[in-house]
């Protein structure tokens, strides 16, 4: 029954989700016809805050290209590698690689969401060499340890509400994290996706007969041309110690800030470290470079892309429209249930507005104000605003941009076994917010 239901979705999405740059075209249509239908905005207005707030993403446009690049050049180095092969070598078959895989990239989403997303589709790809495997499964097993990033390290609800001045420390105070990603509830729902989302991603596993294979030769990363040491410009682009006195310099900043300056994960911070150390382990300059050209080629979905979400975030936020459909949703609450209806407000809003730190910029507001009429926990319904976000990434394909570049394949390849983890993990997800 399971497999039926596994088949079911994989044609569904395969056979009606569009291409990603479609599928934001559409949602684009969608936000603004709900904007001058709720909100009562002339389609000029509409027009006006869409064009306006298309390039309001332009920094964080290239904060995401840099972590699929330098993720991608830092993984492509000789010791990283050689990691991920040892790592997959543990796999005995297609079962325990799938397993494997979703371990991983759990594990690395929760430490930070942006190394997740890249190590994750990397040793993918380095299974699929090693082990036969259904390869659209095993990506889709990949991308769905994403889940778990709200919950982890990285989280921006949470972090943004521990940090000193943040805007809605008048009304709410600082919310440590000792309250938020350390708290019983929020832990207890990150163990039970550990468990969870391997077991069943592993039960999607199709028949030998229903798998999509790949041949491990198409994943091989291009060979190097030979280098020459004929010019002097040879001799640098060749040189160890350039890369090295680069290198022991970025380490020495990353020493200071972290040591030092006890400062705090960010995607700078993680941008700026992934290069650093990119270029010390690859040597020299010609093969961080060379690195650097098979990387960019899969980044052309995220630049084309993200300027028209900015779009749809300025119409969702600016209309009016996201704290409508949160107030709507949430108007049906009571102290014990905020946290569940807020979990699906957030989940909704996501479709539309796929950054978590915008979220709840667009939602607290709502939020704070529902938690603290209906004296509920503030702390949950926060953390409520954050698993929201992070849900209905198994079915929108913003973040999955990344994954896709990197393993060579498309939004509909994967998203049918995402959408049963998107129901699986909601059940999970909604327990552990109302009851825990």
């Amino acid at each position: 029954m399971f497999h039926a239901i596994t088949r079911g979705s994989v044609k569904l999405v395969e056979r009606y989700l569009p291409d990603p740059y479609i599928f934001v075209l559409l949602l684009t249509i969608v936000a603004a016809l709900a904007a001058m239908l709720v909100e009562q905005q002339s389609p000029m207005q509409i027009i006006q805050i869409w064009g306006d707030g298309f390039w309001g993403l332009l920094s964080f446009t290239m904060q995401m290209l840099l972590v699929l690049l330098t993720g991608h050049m830092l993984a492509s180095t000789p010791p990283i590698r050689r990691l991920l092969t040892r790592l997959a070598r543990l796999a005995r078959g297609a079962g325990s690689a799938i397993i494997l895989v979703s371990v991983v990239a759990l594990a690395a989403s929760w430490i930070n969401w942006g190394f997740g997303l890249v190590i994750g589709a990397l040793f993918a790809k380095e299974l699929a060499r090693q082990v036969r495997v259904d390869y659209r499964l095993l990506v889709a097993s990949a991308y769905s340890g994403f889940l778990v990033w709200h919950g982890g390290l990285s989280g921006s609800v949470p972090l943004t509400i521990a940090t000193e001045g943040h805007f809605s420390q008048d009304q709410i105070g600082i919310i440590p994290t000792s309250d938020t990603i350390f708290a019983l509830f929020n832990v207890a729902i990150v163990i039970a996706l550990f468990v969870a989302v391997p077991l069943v991603n592993r039960l999607m596993l199709p028949r030998p007969e229903e798998s999509v294979y790949v041949d491990p030769a198409l994943l091989a990363e291009e060979d190097e041309a030979e280098s020459t040491n004929d010019r002097p410009a040879d001799k640098l682009e060749n040189s160890r110690l350039l890369a090295l006195v680069i290198g022991l310099a970025g380490l020495a900043y990353m020493f200071h800030y972290f040591v030092i300056s006890s400062g705090t994960l960010n995607l700078n911070i993680i941008n700026f470290s992934f290069l650093m150390l990119a270029g010390l382990l690859h040597g020299t300059p010609r093969h961080f470079l060379h690195s650097l050209n098979q990387a960019i080629r899969g980044g052309a979905g995220i630049v084309i892309q993200f300027p028209f979400y900015a779009g749809i975030m300025a119409i969702m936020i600016e209309s009016g429209l996201a704290a409508t459909l949160s107030e709507w949703i949430v108007s049906l609450a009571t102290d014990k249930t905020l946290a569940f209806w807020t979990f699906m407000s957030a989940g909704l809003v996501n479709i539309f507005v796929p950054s978590g730190g915008g979220q709840w910029a667009v939602q607290s507001p709502v939020v704070i104000a529902s938690a603290q009429a209906l004296g509920a926990d503030m702390p949950r319904a926060a953390m409520a605003v954050a698993w929201g976000d992070g849900w209905t990434n198994m079915l929108q394909p913003f973040w999955a941009l990344p994954v896709l570049a990197i393993a060579g394949l498309k939004a509909k390849d994967i998203m049918g076994y995402c959408l049963i983890q998107l129901f699986v993990s909601g059940v999970i997800i909604s327990l552990g917010l109302t009851f825990l």
